[in-house]
C-alpha cells in the first residue's frame, strides 16, 4: 500500500523560508517520479515542482513560474524522502502542500500540510 506523510508545514513571515518533507512507503522509491503540488482556498490545485526518479543526482526538475528561483525540490532515496525547500515566502504562497506520486498507473497523494504566510 503507497503512503505518502507530508511534515514541515507551519506559520512563516514573508521573506522567511521554510522546508516541507514527504515520506514514503510501499513503493520502489528510486524508481518513482514524485511532485509538490498545493491548493489555496477557493483555488485549484497546481503543480508546483517535480523531480524526476533514478539513483544519481542528475536528477530532472520542473518549476512552476511562480516559484521558479525561490524554491527547490529535491529526494534522498536512502530515507525515501522528498523535500520542498521554499525561501522568499510570500502571502500567496499561502497553501495546502501535498506530495504526489504515480504508481502502476495511480495517482497517489499525501494527506496535505499546511503553510502558513503571515506576518
Amino acid at each position: 500500500q503507497v503512503q505518502l506523510v507530508e511534515s514541515g508545514g507551519g506559520l512563516v513571515q514573508p521573506g522567511g523560508s521554510l522546508t516541507v518533507s514527504c515520506a514514503a512507503s510501499g513503493i520502489i522509491f528510486s524508481i518513482a517520479a514524485m511532485g509538490w503540488y498545493r491548493q489555496a482556498p477557493g483555488k485549484q490545485r497546481e503543480l508546483v515542482a517535480d523531480i524526476s526518479s533514478g539513483r544519481n543526482t542528475n536528477y530532472v526538475t520542473t518549476y512552476a513560474a511562480s516559484v521558479k528561483g525561490r524554491f527547490t525540490i529535491s529526494r534522498d532515496n536512502d530515507k525515501n524522502t522528498v523535500y520542498l525547500q521554499m525561501n522568499s515566502l510570500r502571502h500567496e504562497d499561502t497553501s495546502v502542500y501535498y506530495c504526489y506520486t504515480r504508481c502502476a498507473l495511480r495517482d497517489y497523494w499525501g494527506q496535505g500540510t499546511q503553510v502558513t504566510v503571515s506576518s
